[in-house]
């Protein structure tokens, strides 16, 4: 299969962690052709078909933290190749949040390259209607106590309800903003004048979930069916988040019951969509987050458990254009 990934710069990779390094380094072992462009190097114009203007990759094997020699380009800007996204076997859009307004347009693209005939991963309209926070207010049941809200009275109040709560933004990546107030309600009032800027943003408020001592789990989906370990997510010293990249300590555990139920029940209904994988974030008993624009943590669940997760993400992708379905269909 010839594979299109749309990302961020290849020289901007961590490939000791990065998950979509592990995707293509299990599709080269399995003889596919790597390609490889940047949102940004998305282009239409009437008449043609949507273009990537791409590099063609090979793998080293070389690399590891802080080196950038693990691949080797056929093409190095700004003499990237014109590939229509209609004459690859798949796309997979990779591309890091924050999903901002250039995000948006560059699904839009890919939803164009659809109706030509491409293959995208995760489905584009899927990526646009499922924002990675307020995808959770589907499943009401999974959920902690919950409000949004652009109204500061409105926050005030839910604090007096739950005492202790936990805001952040809507579009906020890797723990970025992210506060809690106590009871005592001590800066609620700032916090809030901070994050809503005075009306003109929303805001997500929930209760504060004290199992998050015990870490906040990364459940992968793929073809909608759980992987069978999660990443916990450990808060270090007196932090409260625990995102990797603020720190936390990544565990591999055993899905729990609980989380299983999650999984199970997401899943099927996630990929039906046409998102072939996703990464449930859970807290306790409770969904926080619903990631589909690039999901991670393979390297970590792989390293430790032995669970081979790019194995299980590419053999789903094969399944899924050998049988010619959706990415929708894939999953169903």
């Amino acid at each position: 299969m010839k594979l299109l990934f749309v990302a961020d710069p290849l020289e901007s990779f961590k490939i000791y962690k990065d998950s979509t390094y592990a995707m293509m380094r299990e599709a080269a072992a399995r003889g596919h052709t790597l390609m490889a462009c940047r949102p940004e190097d998305l282009r239409w114009q009437r008449g043609e078909p949507v273009l990537g203007f791409v590099r063609d990759i090979e793998l080293t094997g070389h690399g590891g933290e802080g080196r950038h020699d693990w691949f080797r380009a056929a093409q190095q800007p700004p003499h990237e190749r014109p590939q229509p996204l209609r004459d690859v076997d798949a796309v997979l859009m990779r591309k890091d949040p924050p999903f901002d307004s250039e995000y948006f347009y560059a699904t839009h693209l890919l939803s164009q390259a659809e109706r030509e005939g491409a293959r995208v991963f995760n489905k584009p309209a899927a990526l646009r209607e499922h924002p990675e926070k307020l995808a959770i207010l589907e499943f009401p049941q999974f959920i902690a106590p919950t409000l949004v809200t652009r109204d500061a009275a409105d926050i005030r109040r839910f604090h007096a309800e739950h005492g202790d709560i936990i805001l952040k933004p809507l579009d906020g990546m890797g723990g970025m903003g992210i506060f809690r107030v106590g009871p005592d309600g001590l800066n609620l009032g700032s916090i809030s004048e901070t994050l809503n800027r005075g009306g003109a943003q929303t805001v997500m408020v929930q209760k504060y979930l004290p199992d998050i001592v015990k870490g906040d789990k990364r459940v992968l989906v793929i073809g909608g069916e759980p992987v069978p370990y999660a990443l916990a997510r450990i808060p270090q010293g007196s932090e409260i988040r625990g995102n990797l990249a603020v720190g936390g300590k990544g565990v591999a555990q055993p899905l729990t019951p609980r989380e299983h139920e999650i999984a199970s029940t997401l899943g099927p209904v996630l990929a039906a969509r046409g998102l072939l994988l996703v990464g449930l974030d859970v807290i306790g008993d409770c969904l926080t987050e619903i990631n589909v624009t690039s999901p991670t943590c393979f390297a970590e669940i792989t390293q430790q458990s032995g669970f081979d997760v790019a194995g299980r993400f590419i053999d789903a992708l094969e399944a899924a254009l050998r049988d010619g379905a959706t990415g929708a269909e894939a999953g169903a």
